[in-house]
């Protein structure tokens, strides 16, 4: 008997640690497909790439998004948490300057990408922590029945004098593209004017609310007359309401430009899987993707030459600010600040 309990004692302890063997290479496969990707763009646009990524590649996608109420916030203190252990390989922003501060404060890694080498200089960073591709416009968005165009503002700075001011809004500025604009106006009009005409704006009585896509509902409804928004809300707004329109302002000879804010993607340092991270990167900054973005509505000032515009915005026409985005970027705590004290809530 002892023979036998011996013998199937043995043959047990060889079937759980088959069992258990094979558990760790079924987990090992399964992990070896996978990349994570935290992400600030809108899911609508967002998933559909992701999805286009894992029947092109075959690797598995988790994908985190954000939502609209602290848009890119959430999860770049999210990262910030995680940096001793990190949970994220791959971090896909709506826009640039909270990138750029993620990489100031150490959570991206450099890495070498063969899709970089199709950007434009001022969208890859110098050390190779983060790059940037096509991106979306901020536009002055009004409703044709309650104002028409010839009375509606054409730069930024006429914003404040505007007779329709108190019926304008645009999303709490310490948050996404608002946000961006703000340090962006620091650096290229210089502190003390930027502030100057946050303070005009909210004297005068622009409407604060929150967030973009509350601007273009409430021009929709008439809640507002005008606002500012970015390309994406409005003109998916507009395929649903006729009313609708925008104008890109300071197209001026003498004027600045409208202001373009690019997607940026990076690396988390030391995330799960690297390897896979770097192959998520090269197809997100490809052509290929961008033309998928523009054709999606998401992106509408395309880097590609070979992407082909969208077609409600003739991106070949249009006058883009110059900006040095990491100039910006050096203003964007003091342009917080003053946002936070001249919009209190």
């Amino acid at each position: 008997m002892n023979k036998v309990f011996r013998f199937l004692l043995l043959v047990l302890v060889v079937m759980t640690m088959t069992g258990f063997l094979g558990g760790c290479r079924e987990s090992a496969e399964k992990s070896k497909g996978q990349v994570v990707v935290y992400t600030s763009v809108d899911q609508v646009y967002s998933e559909k790439v992701v999805r286009d990524f894992e029947q092109s590649t075959g690797i598995k996608v988790k994908a985190v998004y954000d939502i609209e109420a602290n848009k890119t916030v959430g999860l770049a203190n999210r990262l910030i948490e995680e940096m001793p252990s990190p949970q994220a390989d791959v971090f896909w922003n709506g826009e640039i300057l909270q990138t750029i501060a993620l990489k100031e404060q150490g959570v991206f890694e450099a890495v070498d990408l063969t899709a970089a080498a199709n950007l434009p200089a001022n969208f890859v960073d110098p050390d190779k922590c983060w790059f940037g591709f096509g991106g979306r416009a901020r536009v002055y968005f009004y409703n044709q029945t309650l104002v028409k165009a010839p009375d509606c503002p054409q730069t930024m700075q006429a914003i404040p004098t505007s007779e329709i001011v108190e019926k304008t809004g645009m999303a709490y500025p310490i948050f996404g593209t608002t946000n961006t604009e703000a340090a962006v106006l620091y650096a290229y009009w210089g502190e003390a004017a930027a502030r100057n005409y946050y303070q005009s704006l909210k004297a005068a009585g622009i409407q604060v609310v929150d967030g973009n896509s509350v601007v273009k509902d409430f021009v929709s409804q008439k809640k507002l007359t005008a606002g500012l928004t970015d390309t994406d809300d409005a003109l998916s707004e507009m395929k649903k309401n006729a009313d609708l329109q925008i104008i890109l302002l300071d197209q001026g000879a003498d004027q600045m430009g409208a202001l373009v804010i690019p997607n940026s993607v990076a690396r988390i340092k030391d995330g799960p899987n690297p390897d896979n991270a770097t192959v998520l990167m090269n197809y997100l900054l490809s052509a290929e993707t961008e033309q998928a973005l523009v054709d999606d509505g998401w992106i509408h000032i395309p880097v590609h030459q070979v992407v082909e515009p969208s077609a409600e915005i003739d991106a070949a026409q249009i006058k883009i600010m110059a900006v040095d985005f990491n100039q910006a970027y050096a203003m964007l705590q003091q342009a917080t600040k003053d946002m936070s004290e001249i919009f209190a809530r």
